[in-house]
């Protein structure tokens, strides 16, 4: 089938899935496939749970004419996004980086959605998976949409440009992540640089934090609207404790997010928001009312201590980053609680090594969760959070304020209720 005839049915029944676990009445399944799973065994299951039709790519599974038989259910979801996204006349924003992206988009959201009917990614849904399928959420009553990219290897900020099709781009930062898959800092440099490329070529605009230098670098020729402590929307650091509070325009912004890497965060907000003309009183409340959820960057406070709970991922730059910030509040009684780093390869045990000398230099009592870790400090290390947990019964942690930070396989979110 014509990926045009297949739109025609799209318009008809606008709702997509490829979880057959989780299916809307009257929605499309794509019976995605991977290397330890069949997505085509699932068809029948997803229509008869509701499902209107099912692309398959295996004929002997098509039962009757509510199955579509294509060569490859993946490129089929990704060409349908492509298709829709081209008969869709209003501005993308691309958003990737290696720390802040998801932050920021929600941010974004928040200050556009206040004067804008926004469409923007849901979740972690920022793949080759889950781009098109936000794309696919996109509608002709939205005015701007936000794409959310991430990427463990080189050429897949390309292809999500190719589907995304941006107006418009945003590199947060460059920094040490998924090195198992980039192998090396110019490898993650020239995947996230794909977002630029594909600017320059689209003769697009990128809104650019004015203080990264390598960014600025790599992006000479190309429209840009900087931001930061300096450049077109520029504004400062007005207090950080016990969130960061920004002044901007001889007035002060009060946010709920902790950490000064959260400036460059909202900056990045306030720009694309001005940008895009939503009212300043608009901005200011947008970013006020923001709340982040999901592990990242929550403030807790429990019946015991306080808890600043960043358990969603982490990452060597990050992890830096926020330590220092962390090191930095003048509250007393602190305590580090960090959990390994994932997905880093070769580079794995080095920048472990780094993140526990780190620690120690800020002197803050530190406790150290998962093997890389134990690896390099034997000293408050446990290989697993449940042996931690242990510890955390017999010897209660009490009227301290506690940063937990660890890659998200490690669940540190479970400490929560032992604190």
């Amino acid at each position: 089938m014509k990926i045009s005839d297949l739109y025609k049915i799209f318009l008809k029944y606008p709702k997509v899935s490829t979880d057959s676990r989780n299916i809307d009445k009257d929605c499309i399944f794509f019976s995605l496939s991977g290397p330890n799973f069949d997505g085509n065994k699932f068809a029948k299951q997803a229509l008869d749970k509701g499902a209107l039709y099912a692309i398959v790519s295996n004929k002997k599974y098509a039962l009757n004419n509510k199955y579509i038989v294509v060569e490859n259910t993946l490129t089929t979801l990704q060409d349908l996004a492509k298709f829709h996204r081209k008969k869709l006349k209003i501005p993308f924003i691309a958003i990737t980086g290696t720390n802040g992206k998801t932050t920021s988009k929600e941010l974004i959201y928040n200050c556009l959605q206040k004067g804008l009917s926004t469409g923007y990614t849901k979740g972690n849904l920022n793949n080759h998976i889950g781009v098109p399928l936000t794309i696919l959420t996109i509608t002709k009553a939205h005015q701007i949409a936000i794409i959310e990219m991430g990427a463990n290897h080189i050429g897949e900020i390309k292809l999500l440009c190719e589907i995304t099709q941006p107006n418009y781009g945003v590199i947060t930062n460059i920094g040490l992540a998924h090195l198992e898959g980039f192998k090396s800092l110019e490898g993650i440099q020239r995947a996230k640089k794909e977002l630029y490329d594909y600017i320059k070529l689209s003769n697009g605009s990128i809104f650019i934090n004015n203080e990264d230098k390598f960014l600025n670098t790599i992006s000479t020729d190309i429209k840009r609207i900087s931001y930061g402590k300096s450049g077109d929307v520029a504004g400062n650091i007005a207090s950080s404790i016990p969130f960061i509070n920004i002044n901007y325009k001889g007035t002060i912004i009060n946010s709920n997010l902790s950490g000064n890497y959260q400036f460059d965060n909202i900056m990045l907000s306030i720009c694309i928001a001005e940008y895009f003309q939503i009212k300043y009183v608009d901005i200011v409340k947008a970013i006020s009312e923001y709340t982040p959820s999901n592990n990242r960057s929550q403030i807790i406070k429990t019946s015991n201590n306080k808890i600043l709970l960043d358990a969603y991922n982490a990452n060597p730059s990050s992890m830096k980053a926020s330590i220092d910030s962390f090191a930095s509040d003048k509250n007393s009684n602190k305590i580090l609680i960090l959990g390994d780093m994932f997905e880093l390869g070769d580079y794995s045990s080095e920048e472990h090594k780094k993140i526990v000398e780190l620690a120690k230099r800020t002197k803050i009592k530190s406790f150290f969760i998962g093997k890389n870790f134990k690896y390099h400090n034997t000293e408050n290390s446990y290989d697993t959070i449940e042996n931690f947990i242990k510890n955390l019964e017999e010897n209660p942690i009490i009227d301290c304020f506690i940063f937990i930070k660890g890659s998200r396989g490690i669940t540190l979110e479970k400490l929560v209720k032992y604190l």
